[in-house]
């Protein structure tokens, strides 16, 4: 990455720290991926070979920077998707050179996910609400190619509202996960090549 991008990124996310600060409803917020968290992903996008890539959580491109970046390495795409785009997310994917990496679409994520035929994605990144992933249930799973990968958030700062939807995953035949302890928890579950 180069450091002109790196620059923005450390912008944008200060800014969204700051904001976050000021914000009195949690919906409200950024939220953004933390910056250790984002780096994993950015080298597993290319370490993985990823071509087509989902993100369910937009906020203001922070996180969806980072997906793009990587993605111009494998010559793959990325459709980042929330419920209500957030403006900035657009301009800041202008302002770091990324925009034609990215379809932005506002959509419910379950919903989305439901919409698209079995296997077809390489990496799911679920950074969204989390109370909401189990009612999403299968189609998470069912998008994802074998050997594809599914990479979700905040596993370790809000336990609770992930263990039903992990424990979905853990019930799974041919699915491995581990949860990483970087950021805020990201868990990290893959399908089976052979399967």
């Amino acid at each position: 990455m180069d450091s002109a991008l790196r620059d923005l990124l450390d912008e944008l996310y200060a800014d969204g720290v700051a904001f976050d600060a000021t914000q009195d409803d949690r919906l409200l917020t950024r939220r953004n991926l933390e910056p250790a968290s984002a780096g994993l992903l950015w080298s597993l996008v290319q370490i993985a070979g990823v071509r087509n890539a989902i993100e369910i959580g937009t906020s203001n491109g922070y996180s969806t920077i980072w997906l793009a970046d990587a993605l111009t390495r494998t010559g793959g795409r990325l459709t980042s998707v929330d419920v209500a785009l957030d403006p900035s997310a657009e301009a800041n994917l202008v302002r770091a050179g990324r925009r034609e990496t990215v379809r932005l679409h506002r959509a419910d994520g379950g919903r989305f996910l439901a919409g698209l035929p079995d296997a077809c994605v390489d990496l799911l990144f679920l950074d969204a609400e989390r109370t909401e992933y189990p009612r999403w249930w299968p189609h998470p799973l069912r998008v994802l190619r074998p050997g594809g990968v599914m990479a979700i958030d905040n596993v370790l700062s809000h336990p609770a509202e992930v263990a039903d939807f992990l424990s979905l995953l853990d019930d799974q035949p041919g699915i491995e996960g581990r949860t990483i302890d970087i950021g805020k928890g990201l868990h990290l579950a893959w399908r089976d090549l052979r399967l």
